[in-house]
């Protein structure tokens, strides 16, 4: 490797996080000059457009020719941008021509979920109320992969304000899953992972409260990845009349992309304090705890009395823990003591439901008309949404107790694995009582709230979750595993997920998309 590609290599992902990297990058230095555009690597297309091997104009404008020829069958994008973002190519051929780099994602389109703010482009939230919204700035996060140099070429589809398991609204309609278009990709940055797996842009911006990232990564067979609570900013422009973010609610924003390499790029690009907090706060992310998983402990659970996952999808889970074992990662199974599955997924679910922003005078009606909508749900939703400020501050206080408990657990182990769902892609079910819709499995139906169970852990304690593809079931769907960190140490399940990448291999095109 020259000492030019090693220093950009480092300038992208950091001092810190580099050389786990530089080796695998090394090897694949040869295969540049045969990039894939369709469903190539960020980063292999960042060094393809820096190397003259393809320019940034012919980069986005095969991309748009796939969105052209693909995206009816997916429907994963609300707004297209080909105008500006072929405008903005040409710029950046224009820039590497004077020899002038905007930064590591120089000219690489990607794509953007419609929840984040673009200046510019209309971001709709999902409703009908924003369908005209263009806001004036981008959120930070966005930004800060704008000053990259990346290129947005639309805004991918999401459930109404990203509230559903399901990616459709009334302005777009339906975001299928390209491995079978009649499955759900996910929510609720369903088109995003759709648009990725489809080979419609090389990264994603999404964000995660309820498996939003994990969830859709494992049902379309990418990676994805929850950072650790408020690693990466969430501020950004408010829509008129849109809920005030407040900093307690657990949500994230994330990266999502098809190597666990370019999910350690991005997030690189992303993390780090808001303007307004890098007046005092700096960011300096760890290394990741090992680069061999021979050295790595690994604790794990892959099923749980709460939510059992699908005989088709255990199956695949085990074949990856066991490839974990063949390479001499020390494995210890169960639960920390005193981690409850159900408590931990209560807790959370209270805590993201007091979140929602409430004016007084509307608070009696919602819950007036949750009545009856699901005996489980229900009773904990008028719960949160009553509690007073005291019943708050316990549940919060048992998150700060959780996320102590799981930093003792990590003393002693690296990461911890566990399923991302129960299933894998189910079929389309949008009827409006979630009470009434079923999930299919290869075991039967299940009930539609156990969705959210999983991805309870890594959001109520704040810690970082990466979702990694690691086989397909019996019917040919894609499934993801789950791997847990230490707070404040994305890098290590990022890194696990690509060496266990290398050993049963990553991403795969959907079966048709390859052309």
């Amino acid at each position: 490797m020259s000492e030019g590609r090693r220093r950009f290599l480092q300038g992208a992902l950091g001092l810190a996080v580099a050389a786990p990297y530089i080796g695998r990058i090394a090897r694949a230095a040869a295969a540049d000059r045969a990039f894939d555009p369709s469903f190539g690597t960020a980063a292999q297309a960042a060094r393809a457009i820096r190397g003259g091997v393809i320019s940034s104009r012919e980069l986005v404008d095969h991309v748009f020719g796939r969105i052209g020829k693909y995206n009816a069958a997916i429907n994963a994008f609300v707004t297209l941008d080909q105008e500006r973002a072929i405008a903005r190519a040409a710029q950046a051929d224009s820039a590497l021509a004077k020899g002038k780099a905007w930064g590591p994602l120089h000219g690489v389109p990607i794509v953007m979920k419609d929840l984040r703010a673009t200046a510019g482009i209309r971001t709709t939230y999902g409703s009908k109320m924003y369908e005209n919204y263009v806001p004036q700035q981008d959120d930070v996060a966005v930004a800060r992969l704008l000053n990259a140099g990346a290129i947005i070429v639309g805004k991918t589809s999401t459930p109404e304000f990203g509230a559903d398991h399901q990616t459709y609204n009334d302005l777009a309609g339906t975001t299928n899953n390209p491995w079978d278009p009649k499955r759900s990709s996910g929510g609720s940055t369903g088109g995003g992972a759709a648009a990725l797996a489809a080979g419609f842009g090389f990264l994603e911006l999404g964000s995660d409260l309820g498996g939003s990232i994990r969830n859709p990564s494992h049902f379309c067979g990418i990676y994805g990845h929850k950072p650790s609570f408020e690693l990466v900013p969430r501020t950004g422009p408010r829509a008129p009349g849109a809920a005030i973010a407040t900093r307690d609610s657990q949500w994230v924003n994330g990266p999502m992309a098809r190597s666990a390499g370019d999910l350690q790029l991005e997030l690189e690009l992303l993390a780090g304090p808001a303007p307004e907090e890098a007046i005092a706060y700096r960011l300096q992310l760890p290394a990741p705890r090992g680069t061999r998983l021979k050295d790595l402990r690994i604790g794990y659970v892959l099923s749980d009395p709460f939510c059992p996952p699908a005989s088709e999808v255990a199956e695949v889970l085990a074949k990856a823990l066991q490839a974990i074992a063949r390479q001499g990662a020390k494995l210890s199974e169960g639960w920390p003591p005193g981690v409850d599955l159900q408590r931990t997924a209560d807790d959370w679910f209270f805590l993201a439901v007091n979140s929602w922003y409430q004016k007084e005078e509307d608070l009696r009606k919602r819950i007036d008309s949750l009545k009856g909508l699901d005996d489980y749900y229900s009773v904990r939703i008028v719960e949160a949404l009553s509690a007073s400020y005291h019943q708050w501050r316990l549940r919060d206080g048992a998150r700060l107790e959780a996320r102590a408990l799981w930093q003792d657990y990590f003393r002693e182990h690296d990461a911890f694995v566990m399923p991302v769902n129960f299933c894998a892609a189910f079929p389309h079910d949008q009827r409006k009582n979630w009470a009434e819709r079923a999930v299919e499995t290869s075991d039967g139906k299940r009930a539609y709230r156990d969705l959210a169970r999983w991805i309870s852990i890594p959001t109520f304690t704040g810690c970082p979750a990466t979702a990694a593809p690691i086989g397909r079931t019996r019917g040919g769907l894609p499934v993801g595993l789950q791997i847990m960190g230490p707070f404040l140490e994305d890098a290590t399940p990022i890194a696990i997920a690509g060496l266990l990448a290398d050993e049963i291999g990553g991403f795969e095109p959907p079966p048709g998309y390859s052309g």
